[in-house]
């Protein structure tokens, strides 16, 4: 009983002197705030953690939100990070949205939190630092404070190679990824002006739903991957990284949303060049030129959007004709457009998809379709049982229905496209009046297409008739004449 109360006391007075201590580290902590000036106390405090850096086994890197005025970049990636790895159990949390209309949250660390993340073994340990410093009162600030805030990564001194060399770039990669994967997408055009005007893409198409053949889509998803990953073959090589689709199909073939899937899968900015608003090759140059690199060029119906000049037409003009032509006009060319495609202009950029869209490749000119300009042409064709069943499943999350085999077998036999058949199912939210009125669609088409040969095999008959009427006549008249 002796011995339990004289612990009991020991365990009294530990406490009271921890007490008395933390009262006059506050006490000390609040002179020093009031009576040495920030500068010395910098000193003093960097001097006091210089010292405690040696003693300790521990290793620690600073990473402030700001580089005198700039943003530091690191910073940014470890919060991206970070938001990650948060442990929902943590006592503070801090949570944000950037855009009102977003239903995304962030969900990062709180001032004093610590996180504790792990890298190849190696434990890593975060914590969120604020304080305030006064501000430079050479920028108009005044006297006032402003709020600096950093992270601070404390490791093993061992690590140190390990967290320098391999953990934060580990860090910056991840947060790149995260942000190409979130980021909002946009497209820009060129109505007007000579420049782009962007605009937020927002195109719900990607290739599970995309309304296409499985063997062909695979191919395209296997060639853009490809791509995107042969930077060094592309540069050993000594070719432009960039490369070329022609996408030909009759209307409603679905040519516009796997240009939206391709964006969503590479995360590529789309540029819809507007052929008829660009006046000269020097004006198409300056567009071409300011794209970004990762972006998707894109012109639709080629063959209709413009009158391109070809290389040969016009050289039989006259000198003294063409001088005066040429002095009033500087119309694009297709050498014009070429040169950008795969000329020394083609370099201007890097990891540039390029998309000529066209209801008719046969009125193409060939130098745009030959491999390096055009490298894959995809035929964007009617509607497939394959693509129906995707449609389907799509508009009415089902795999199967009892009409499917009609359907099927009537879609082999007539010509409709994917937007005929997503028509005929979004026009009403009941599968199986949905699907009746696209076997009424089908069945119509059936019934137009034999109306129409029959037509035409009667036009056919009549005319081989009247062909028939004439050679008689001429016969006749014939000999009429040789009787005379």
């Amino acid at each position: 009983m002796a011995s339990y109360d004289k612990a009991i006391e020991s365990y009294k007075k530990a406490i009271t002197t921890a007490a008395s201590v933390a009262a006059s580290v506050m006490l000390v902590r609040s002179v020093v705030n009031e009576l040495v000036p920030y500068e010395v106390r910098d000193v003093l405090f960097s001097s006091l953690g210089y010292l405690r850096s040696q003693i300790s086994s521990q290793h620690t890197i600073i990473i402030e939100e700001t580089e005198g005025w700039s943003h530091n970049h690191v910073y940014n990636a470890v919060r991206a990070y970070l938001a990650t790895r948060i442990n929902t159990n943590m006592q503070r949390l801090r949570v944000s949205s950037m855009d009102e209309s977003s239903e995304k949250m962030v969900v990062t660390m709180e001032e004093g939190e610590e996180l504790v993340d792990m890298h190849e073994g190696t434990e890593f340990k975060w914590c969120l630092i604020s304080r305030s410093i006064s501000a430079d009162p050479n920028n108009g600030n005044g006297s006032g404070q402003r709020e600096v805030r950093s992270y601070e990564l404390s490791f093993h001194r061992k690590h140190k190679e390990k967290g320098l060399k391999s953990y934060l770039p580990f860090i910056i990669a991840t947060a790149k990824a995260i942000k190409d994967q979130e980021r909002i997408l946009q497209i820009y055009m060129n109505e007007y002006s000579d420049s782009w005007s962007p605009i937020d893409l927002h195109h719900p198409s990607t290739f599970d739903t995309l309304a296409m053949d499985q063997k062909l889509k695979q191919s395209i998803i296997d060639d853009l991957d490809r791509f995107i990953k042969r930077k060094d073959y592309y540069k050993r090589i000594g070719k432009a990284w960039k490369r070329g689709y022609l996408l030909y199909g009759p209307p409603g073939t679905g040519k516009s949303s796997l240009i939206a899937a391709m964006a969503n899968h590479l995360k590529f900015d789309i540029y819809d060049l507007e052929l008829t608003e660009v006046h000269s090759n020097s004006e198409l140059r300056r567009l071409l030129v300011g794209m970004t690199s990762r972006s998707i060029l894109v012109v639709e119906d080629i063959d209709c959007s413009i009158e391109l000049k070809q290389r040969e037409a016009g050289e039989e003009r006259t000198k003294s004709n063409s001088t005066e032509e040429d002095k009033g006009e500087d119309k694009v060319t297709l050498s014009g457009l070429l040169n950008f495609v795969d000329g020394l202009w083609s370099t201007s950029g890097e990891e540039r998809i390029i998309i000529f869209t066209t209801n008719y490749k046969e009125r193409l000119d060939q130098a745009l379709l030959r491999p390096g300009r055009m490298d894959m042409h995809i035929h964007m064709g009617y509607c497939t049982p394959e693509a129906f069943r995707i449609l389907a499943s799509n508009y009415h999350s089902i795999d199967y229905h009892v009409t499917y085999p009609e359907i099927e077998e009537l879609i082999k036999e007539v010509m409709v496209t994917p937007a005929e058949v997503a028509e005929a199912l979004m026009r009403n939210d009941d599968t199986d009046v949905a699907l009746l009125g696209l076997l009424e669609l089908l069945k119509s088409k059936i019934k137009d297409a034999s109306e129409t040969k029959a037509e035409s095999k009667d036009a056919n008959k009549q005319t081989e008739e009247n062909k028939d009427d004439k050679a008689m006549e001429n016969k006749n008249d014939s000999s009429t004449d040789e009787c005379t």
